[in-house]
Protein backbone atom coordinates (compact mmCIF):
# COMPACT_ATOMS: atom_id res chain seq x y z
CA UNK A 1 0.00 0.00 0.00
CA UNK A 2 1.38 3.42 -0.98
CA UNK A 3 -0.63 6.36 0.32
CA UNK A 4 1.16 8.66 -2.14
CA UNK A 5 -0.24 6.91 -5.21
CA UNK A 6 -3.74 8.00 -6.22
CA UNK A 7 -5.11 7.70 -9.77
CA UNK A 8 -2.61 5.11 -10.95
CA UNK A 9 -3.50 2.67 -8.15
CA UNK A 10 -6.25 1.35 -10.44
CA UNK A 11 -3.80 0.12 -13.09
CA UNK A 12 -3.72 -3.64 -12.52
CA UNK A 13 -0.64 -5.56 -11.50
CA UNK A 14 0.24 -9.08 -10.39
CA UNK A 15 0.30 -9.97 -6.71
CA UNK A 16 3.59 -8.73 -5.35
CA UNK A 17 6.08 -11.42 -4.41
CA UNK A 18 8.74 -11.54 -1.73
CA UNK A 19 12.11 -10.79 -3.32
CA UNK A 20 15.78 -11.54 -2.85
CA UNK A 21 18.70 -9.32 -3.88
CA UNK A 22 22.12 -10.85 -4.45
CA UNK A 23 25.23 -8.65 -4.64
CA UNK A 24 28.00 -8.56 -5.61
CA UNK A 25 28.15 -11.20 -8.30
CA UNK A 26 31.38 -10.87 -10.27
CA UNK A 27 32.33 -11.91 -13.77
CA UNK A 28 35.72 -11.70 -15.48
CA UNK A 29 35.49 -9.51 -18.54
CA UNK A 30 37.76 -9.48 -21.59
CA UNK A 31 40.47 -6.82 -21.59
CA UNK A 32 40.04 -5.75 -17.98
CA UNK A 33 41.95 -6.44 -14.80
CA UNK A 34 38.96 -5.91 -12.52
CA UNK A 35 35.80 -8.01 -12.84
CA UNK A 36 32.35 -6.81 -13.78
CA UNK A 37 30.09 -6.47 -10.73
CA UNK A 38 26.39 -7.31 -10.85
CA UNK A 39 23.33 -7.28 -8.68
CA UNK A 40 20.51 -9.76 -9.29
CA UNK A 41 17.10 -9.15 -7.72
CA UNK A 42 14.39 -11.77 -8.16
CA UNK A 43 11.43 -13.44 -6.47
CA UNK A 44 12.34 -15.46 -3.40
CA UNK A 45 10.69 -18.58 -4.84
CA UNK A 46 9.69 -20.02 -8.19
CA UNK A 47 11.39 -21.19 -11.36
CA UNK A 48 11.40 -20.27 -15.06
CA UNK A 49 11.80 -16.63 -14.07
CA UNK A 50 12.06 -14.24 -17.04
CA UNK A 51 15.11 -11.97 -17.10
CA UNK A 52 15.42 -8.20 -17.40
CA UNK A 53 18.82 -6.70 -18.13
CA UNK A 54 18.80 -3.15 -16.74
CA UNK A 55 21.19 -0.57 -18.18
CA UNK A 56 21.62 2.48 -15.96
CA UNK A 57 22.26 6.01 -17.16
CA UNK A 58 24.60 8.75 -15.97
CA UNK A 59 23.65 11.29 -13.32
CA UNK A 60 24.96 13.52 -10.52
CA UNK A 61 24.90 10.83 -7.82
CA UNK A 62 27.87 8.61 -7.04
CA UNK A 63 26.07 5.29 -6.57
CA UNK A 64 22.72 5.42 -8.37
CA UNK A 65 24.41 5.01 -11.79
CA UNK A 66 25.63 1.53 -10.80
CA UNK A 67 24.36 -1.88 -9.73
CA UNK A 68 23.14 -0.23 -6.53
CA UNK A 69 20.70 2.23 -8.11
CA UNK A 70 17.27 2.20 -9.74
CA UNK A 71 15.61 0.47 -6.78
CA UNK A 72 12.13 1.80 -7.69
CA UNK A 73 12.26 -0.11 -10.97
CA UNK A 74 14.34 -3.09 -9.88
CA UNK A 75 12.35 -3.95 -6.77
CA UNK A 76 9.04 -3.51 -8.56
CA UNK A 77 10.02 -5.72 -11.49
CA UNK A 78 11.23 -8.43 -9.11
CA UNK A 79 8.00 -8.25 -7.12
CA UNK A 80 6.16 -8.73 -10.41
CA UNK A 81 8.06 -11.93 -11.16
CA UNK A 82 11.21 -10.89 -13.06
CA UNK A 83 14.88 -11.53 -12.35
CA UNK A 84 16.58 -8.16 -12.80
CA UNK A 85 20.30 -8.15 -13.59
CA UNK A 86 22.12 -4.86 -13.03
CA UNK A 87 25.74 -4.35 -14.08
CA UNK A 88 27.89 -1.50 -12.88
CA UNK A 89 28.71 -0.12 -16.31
CA UNK A 90 32.08 1.19 -17.44
CA UNK A 91 30.67 4.72 -17.28
CA UNK A 92 29.93 4.47 -13.56
CA UNK A 93 31.65 6.85 -11.14
CA UNK A 94 31.90 4.28 -8.39
CA UNK A 95 33.11 1.27 -10.34
CA UNK A 96 33.72 2.25 -13.92
CA UNK A 97 36.73 2.89 -16.10
CA UNK A 98 38.78 6.09 -16.18
CA UNK A 99 38.29 8.95 -18.60
CA UNK A 100 41.62 8.08 -20.23
CA UNK A 101 40.07 4.87 -21.62
CA UNK A 102 39.72 4.82 -25.41
CA UNK A 103 35.95 4.31 -25.16
CA UNK A 104 35.38 7.30 -22.84
CA UNK A 105 33.25 9.24 -22.13
CA UNK A 106 30.18 7.24 -23.16
CA UNK A 107 31.77 3.76 -23.08
CA UNK A 108 29.20 2.43 -25.52
CA UNK A 109 31.33 -0.47 -26.76
CA UNK A 110 32.20 -1.42 -23.19
CA UNK A 111 28.56 -1.27 -22.11
CA UNK A 112 27.60 -3.66 -24.91
CA UNK A 113 30.50 -5.94 -24.02
CA UNK A 114 29.27 -6.03 -20.41
CA UNK A 115 25.75 -7.02 -21.41
CA UNK A 116 26.96 -9.70 -23.82
CA UNK A 117 29.31 -11.04 -21.14
CA UNK A 118 26.32 -11.42 -18.82
CA UNK A 119 24.30 -13.21 -21.49
CA UNK A 120 27.21 -15.50 -22.31
CA UNK A 121 27.58 -16.47 -18.65
CA UNK A 122 24.00 -16.91 -17.43
CA UNK A 123 24.46 -20.64 -16.92
CA UNK A 124 27.69 -20.03 -15.01
CA UNK A 125 26.01 -17.41 -12.82
CA UNK A 126 23.31 -19.95 -11.97
CA UNK A 127 25.84 -22.66 -11.17
CA UNK A 128 27.93 -20.38 -8.95
CA UNK A 129 24.98 -18.99 -6.98
CA UNK A 130 23.09 -21.69 -5.10
CA UNK A 131 19.80 -19.78 -4.73
CA UNK A 132 19.72 -19.16 -8.50
CA UNK A 133 20.43 -22.69 -9.69
CA UNK A 134 18.08 -23.66 -12.51
CA UNK A 135 15.63 -20.83 -11.78
CA UNK A 136 16.18 -18.44 -14.71
CA UNK A 137 14.27 -18.64 -18.00
CA UNK A 138 17.07 -17.99 -20.47
CA UNK A 139 14.63 -18.03 -23.39
CA UNK A 140 12.71 -15.01 -22.10
CA UNK A 141 15.13 -12.10 -21.84
CA UNK A 142 14.21 -8.42 -21.96
CA UNK A 143 16.31 -5.27 -21.73
CA UNK A 144 15.44 -1.92 -20.15
CA UNK A 145 17.66 1.14 -20.54
CA UNK A 146 17.38 4.68 -19.19
CA UNK A 147 19.00 7.72 -20.81
CA UNK A 148 22.56 6.62 -21.71
CA UNK A 149 21.36 3.12 -20.91
CA UNK A 150 18.76 3.50 -23.64
CA UNK A 151 21.60 3.59 -26.17
CA UNK A 152 22.99 0.37 -24.72
CA UNK A 153 19.58 -1.28 -24.95
CA UNK A 154 18.89 0.08 -28.44
CA UNK A 155 22.24 -1.12 -29.77
CA UNK A 156 21.54 -4.64 -28.52
CA UNK A 157 18.15 -4.44 -30.26
CA UNK A 158 19.75 -3.49 -33.57
CA UNK A 159 20.18 0.30 -33.52
CA UNK A 160 23.42 1.25 -35.28
CA UNK A 161 25.93 4.05 -34.82
CA UNK A 162 28.62 5.44 -37.12
CA UNK A 163 31.87 3.46 -37.04
CA UNK A 164 30.39 0.85 -34.65
CA UNK A 165 29.36 -2.54 -35.99
CA UNK A 166 25.82 -3.82 -35.57
CA UNK A 167 25.68 -5.66 -32.23
CA UNK A 168 22.08 -6.93 -32.38
CA UNK A 169 21.68 -9.78 -29.89
CA UNK A 170 18.80 -12.09 -30.73
CA UNK A 171 18.79 -13.56 -27.24
CA UNK A 172 17.02 -10.34 -26.23
CA UNK A 173 13.36 -10.70 -27.20
CA UNK A 174 11.94 -7.31 -26.19
CA UNK A 175 12.97 -4.00 -24.66
CA UNK A 176 11.93 -0.73 -23.07
CA UNK A 177 13.66 2.58 -23.84
CA UNK A 178 13.27 5.16 -21.07
CA UNK A 179 14.06 8.82 -21.90
CA UNK A 180 15.86 7.60 -25.00
CA UNK A 181 18.50 9.55 -26.90
CA UNK A 182 17.08 11.16 -30.03
CA UNK A 183 18.52 11.75 -33.48
CA UNK A 184 22.01 13.18 -33.90
CA UNK A 185 23.47 15.21 -36.73
CA UNK A 186 21.87 18.60 -37.20
CA UNK A 187 19.43 17.87 -34.36
CA UNK A 188 22.33 18.28 -31.89
CA UNK A 189 23.81 21.59 -30.86
CA UNK A 190 27.35 22.15 -32.11
CA UNK A 191 29.08 21.53 -28.76
CA UNK A 192 27.26 18.19 -28.38
CA UNK A 193 28.24 17.11 -31.91
CA UNK A 194 31.88 17.89 -31.11
CA UNK A 195 31.96 16.23 -27.71
CA UNK A 196 29.78 13.21 -28.47
CA UNK A 197 30.20 12.22 -32.13
CA UNK A 198 28.84 8.78 -31.20
CA UNK A 199 25.39 10.27 -30.63
CA UNK A 200 24.10 9.73 -34.13
CA UNK A 201 21.77 6.75 -33.76
CA UNK A 202 20.08 5.06 -36.70
CA UNK A 203 16.93 3.58 -35.24
CA UNK A 204 15.73 2.29 -38.61
CA UNK A 205 17.78 -0.86 -38.01
CA UNK A 206 16.28 -1.50 -34.53
CA UNK A 207 13.92 -4.37 -35.23
CA UNK A 208 13.51 -5.99 -31.80
CA UNK A 209 10.09 -5.24 -30.36
CA UNK A 210 10.14 -2.35 -27.86
CA UNK A 211 8.21 0.26 -25.92
CA UNK A 212 9.46 3.88 -25.82
CA UNK A 213 8.72 6.01 -22.73
CA UNK A 214 9.36 9.74 -22.42
CA UNK A 215 8.22 12.81 -20.50
CA UNK A 216 6.69 15.65 -22.49
CA UNK A 217 8.69 18.23 -20.47
CA UNK A 218 12.05 16.45 -20.79
CA UNK A 219 14.04 19.21 -22.46
CA UNK A 220 17.73 18.53 -23.14
CA UNK A 221 19.31 21.89 -24.06
CA UNK A 222 22.80 20.47 -23.49
CA UNK A 223 22.13 18.19 -26.48
CA UNK A 224 19.45 19.71 -28.69
CA UNK A 225 17.22 22.73 -29.21
CA UNK A 226 14.32 20.45 -30.09
CA UNK A 227 11.39 19.94 -27.75
CA UNK A 228 10.97 16.94 -25.50
CA UNK A 229 9.75 14.82 -28.41
CA UNK A 230 13.43 14.39 -29.32
CA UNK A 231 13.29 11.54 -26.78
CA UNK A 232 10.52 9.88 -28.82
CA UNK A 233 12.51 9.62 -32.07
CA UNK A 234 13.13 5.90 -31.63
CA UNK A 235 9.37 5.22 -31.66
CA UNK A 236 8.82 7.12 -34.87
CA UNK A 237 11.80 5.64 -36.71
CA UNK A 238 12.12 2.03 -35.52
CA UNK A 239 9.90 -0.64 -37.02
CA UNK A 240 10.26 -2.54 -33.75
CA UNK A 241 8.81 0.26 -31.62
CA UNK A 242 5.12 -0.58 -31.43
CA UNK A 243 4.01 1.67 -28.55
CA UNK A 244 4.89 5.09 -27.13
CA UNK A 245 4.07 6.02 -23.52
CA UNK A 246 4.03 9.78 -22.97
CA UNK A 247 4.18 10.99 -19.35
CA UNK A 248 2.40 14.32 -19.02
CA UNK A 249 4.64 16.76 -17.15
CA UNK A 250 7.38 14.14 -17.05
CA UNK A 251 11.03 15.05 -17.23
CA UNK A 252 14.18 12.95 -17.43
CA UNK A 253 13.57 11.21 -14.10
CA UNK A 254 10.22 9.76 -15.27
CA UNK A 255 8.76 10.26 -11.81
CA UNK A 256 11.76 8.94 -9.89
CA UNK A 257 13.04 5.71 -11.43
CA UNK A 258 16.71 6.16 -10.44
CA UNK A 259 16.06 6.20 -6.70
CA UNK A 260 13.58 7.24 -4.05
CA UNK A 261 14.01 10.87 -2.94
CA UNK A 262 17.05 11.12 -5.21
CA UNK A 263 18.71 14.23 -6.57
CA UNK A 264 18.67 12.58 -10.00
CA UNK A 265 14.92 13.14 -10.12
CA UNK A 266 13.77 16.39 -11.67
CA UNK A 267 10.08 15.41 -11.70
CA UNK A 268 9.43 13.34 -8.58
CA UNK A 269 5.81 12.22 -8.57
CA UNK A 270 4.47 8.97 -7.05
CA UNK A 271 1.75 8.51 -9.68
CA UNK A 272 4.13 9.16 -12.55
CA UNK A 273 6.60 6.65 -11.09
CA UNK A 274 3.86 4.07 -10.53
CA UNK A 275 2.69 4.46 -14.11
CA UNK A 276 6.24 3.94 -15.39
CA UNK A 277 6.61 0.86 -13.21
CA UNK A 278 3.25 -0.70 -13.99
CA UNK A 279 3.06 0.05 -17.69
CA UNK A 280 6.58 -1.12 -18.51
CA UNK A 281 6.14 -4.31 -16.49
CA UNK A 282 2.82 -5.06 -18.17
CA UNK A 283 4.32 -4.46 -21.61
CA UNK A 284 7.19 -6.86 -20.95
CA UNK A 285 4.90 -9.58 -19.63
CA UNK A 286 2.63 -9.46 -22.66
CA UNK A 287 5.59 -9.33 -25.05
CA UNK A 288 7.31 -12.33 -23.45
CA UNK A 289 4.25 -14.52 -22.92
CA UNK A 290 1.73 -15.39 -25.61
CA UNK A 291 -1.87 -14.92 -24.48
CA UNK A 292 -0.85 -12.59 -21.65
CA UNK A 293 -3.18 -9.58 -21.59
CA UNK A 294 -1.46 -7.49 -18.93
CA UNK A 295 -0.58 -4.74 -21.42
CA UNK A 296 -4.07 -4.52 -22.90
CA UNK A 297 -5.62 -4.34 -19.42
CA UNK A 298 -3.08 -1.76 -18.22
CA UNK A 299 -3.72 0.47 -21.24
CA UNK A 300 -7.47 0.40 -20.63
CA UNK A 301 -7.00 1.25 -16.96
CA UNK A 302 -4.57 4.06 -17.76
CA UNK A 303 -7.06 5.64 -20.15
CA UNK A 304 -9.93 5.22 -17.68
CA UNK A 305 -8.33 6.27 -14.39
CA UNK A 306 -5.08 8.15 -15.05
CA UNK A 307 -5.33 9.83 -18.44
CA UNK A 308 -4.34 13.14 -16.87
CA UNK A 309 -0.92 11.60 -16.14
CA UNK A 310 -0.05 9.70 -19.33
CA UNK A 311 -1.31 8.31 -22.61
CA UNK A 312 -0.39 5.64 -25.14
CA UNK A 313 0.20 5.91 -28.89
CA UNK A 314 0.50 2.84 -31.10
CA UNK A 315 1.38 2.00 -34.68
Amino acid sequence: MNNLVTESKNIPESNRQLTLSISPITLPIAGRETPLELRITLPLSGNNIPIILLSHGHGPSSYLPSKDGYAPLVNYYAEQGFAVIQPTHASSRVGGLGNSHADAPLFLNQRVLEMKTILDNLAQIERDTACLSGRLDKERIAIVGHSAGSMTAAMLMGMTLPHIKNVLDQRIKVGVLLAAVGKGGDDLIESARERFPEINPDYSSMTTRNLVVYGDEDLSPHFTTRDADWHADAYHISSGSDFLLTLIGGKHGLGGIAGYDAKETDDEDPDRLAITQKMTSAYLKSALYEHDYSWEEACKALATFASNHAYIASK
